[in-house]
């Protein structure tokens, strides 16, 4: 509930009649070896007209996306950067297909990053909240990452 109204609230800041049309709706993700169950919302606004010029803007006034920094956003940030002991570049990023007129993007929650030295680094990540167990979450990211 916390991070759909956090992502509300983000797409309140690019557009108007903000909503969340399906709250909480579960989808199966069959692999190889099991299923996984990915749990999910939509939530839509409206964007002014010819926001297509402004696509820059609008995104980078939203980014890094509420959904993979939690909540309160700034201060999970200011968190994350006094506590890592790396340069996490990317915190993450988006993905997608613009062709002017619309855009289809995700954002992207694991990665494989291409280095300067041409070495690929494979990022992945997973929500932490208070009552998170530890064995848990770490067992979460390791299905994912092998799906």
């Amino acid at each position: 509930t916390m991070i759909v109204d956090l992502l509300r609230n983000d797409l309140s800041i690019i557009s108007s009649n903000v909503k969340v049309d399906k709250f909480r709706y579960c989808e199966t993700i069959i692999t190889k070896d099991k299923k996984l169950i990915q749990t999910s919302s939509k939530i839509s606004g409206t964007l002014e007209k010819n926001w297509q010029n402004k696509i820059g803007d609008i995104l980078i006034s939203i980014l890094p996306a509420g959904s993979i920094t939690g909540t309160p956003k700034r201060k999970t940030i200011e968190i994350l950067k006094d506590v890592e002991n790396y340069d996490r570049e990317f915190f993450t990023g988006i993905f997608g297909i613009f062709d002017g007129q619309n855009l289809d993007s995700a954002v992207m929650i694991r990665f494989i990053q291409k280095n300067k030295n041409n070495t690929l680094i494979y990022k992945s990540g997973g929500g932490i909240t208070s009552d998170s167990i530890l064995e848990n979450e770490y067992q979460e990211m390791i299905d994912k990452i092998y799906i």
